[in-house]
Order: C-alpha cells, then sequence, then structure tokens
C-alpha cells in the first residue's frame, strides 16, 4: 500500500523494509539487511519534515513516520531535547536505531540472579549514521539519552510491530516494573 505523503527517501526505506520482511527472514537478517537500509537512509538528512523533529522542552518525543498496514514494523523519530532520557525500558520485539542528527548513549540492562536490574557492558554512543538492534534475544532492557546536554538529538528507530502500541515495561533498578504504552506525539 502505498503512501504519498512519504519522503522519496523515506518511501525507498519503507519498499526495502517491506522486501525484506515479505521473506520471512531470520532476526539476524533482518538486523544485518534492515541495518543496512536504515543506514542508507540516516546518510542523508534531507527527508525528515520539521514538523517529525521538534522536541519538547521537558520529555523526549516519539513521532510517528510509518506504520506497516500489517504492523509487521513500525518507523518512528526520536526526538531528544538536551540532556533528556528514557526511563529503564523494554521493548518486546526487535528494533534498529540510528541516529539522524546528534548522539545518543544507551546504557545496556540485564537481570542479576537476585532479579535486580545491573548494567550490562559499558553505555553505546551512537552518532548520526550509526546504527544499533535491540531484542529479547539481543538483549532488550536499556536506558537511552540525548548525548548532548546543550542541542537537540535526532534518532530514527525501527521496530517489529506498532510500538506506540506495544504492551511493555519501565522497571526500577530492583527489577521490579510497570506495564506502558509509549503512544505517539503525532497521534
Amino acid at each position: 500500500m502505498q503512501q504519498p505523503d512519504l519522503a522519496p527517501r523515506l518511501r525507498r526505506f519503507v519498499d526495502g523494509m517491506d522486501a525484506l520482511l515479505a521473506r520471512g527472514p531470520a532476526e539476524a537478517d533482518i538486523v544485518a539487511q534492515g541495518g543496512a537500509l536504515l543506514r542508507a537512509l540516516l546518510a542523508h538528512d534531507d527527508w525528515l519534515a520539521d514538523t517529525l523533529a521538534q522536541p519538547h522542552p521537558q520529555f523526549y518525543r516519539q513521532y510517528l513516520l510509518h506504520l506497516d498496514p500489517a504492523s509487521r514494523y513500525s518507523v518512528a523519530s526520536f526526538v531528544w531535547g538536551p540532556g533528556q532520557r528514557t526511563p529503564l525500558h523494554d521493548h518486546t520485539v526487535w528494533g534498529l536505531v540510528g541516529i539522524l542528527r546528534g548522539a545518543e548513549e544507551a546504557q545496556a540492562w540485564r537481570h542479576a540472579d537476585s532479579g535486580a536490574l545491573v548494567m550490562d557492558g559499558a553505555p553505546l554512543l551512537l552518532r548520526a549514521g550509526e546504527v544499533s538492534a535491540v531484542s529479547p534475544t539481543l538483549g532488550d532492557i536499556h536506558e537511552v539519552r540525548n548525548a548532548y546536554e546543550d542541542r537537540v538529538s535526532v534518532g530514527v528507530h525501527v521496530y517489529g510491530a506498532d510500538i506506540g502500541a506495544v504492551d511493555r515495561f519501565v522497571y526500577a533498578p530492583d527489577g521490579s516494573r510497570k506495564p506502558f504504552r509509549s503512544g505517539y506525539a503525532n497521534r
């Protein structure tokens, strides 16, 4: 189903993801091939509408850019004001995290034997053009922040579902969790 309002570069990305997912690939292939498609999209910063890159003074924003008609995946811009961050959270589906402008820093967490959450490795700094992945099999609990205290950063994230409607969890360091749905700033 064509959506004529998509910028040509985003349309090429969506067409590529549609073709990739139509083949029924394994998660590793989605990460590798979908990651390559996302890096190609991020190589040009001339396609994202200004209305989908507006920060909020207090909270990061998630704008829906594309929702696959069958909800196989969604594409969203994540707009980070200076110093903004997420709580510890999960996704429950595969995800590709790419940076269009600025930088994001992600800290992975994992459950210790006690059930508490502990940091899992060093923070990952992603700069413009770079892509990483999350999923229940790769590591799915993290917190993300704008790497800059003095400017806006914009990420483009792709998830294996309508991420704004997925029942997920935010976590406390003791491992306790609360359900949430992220929604979208433009829906």
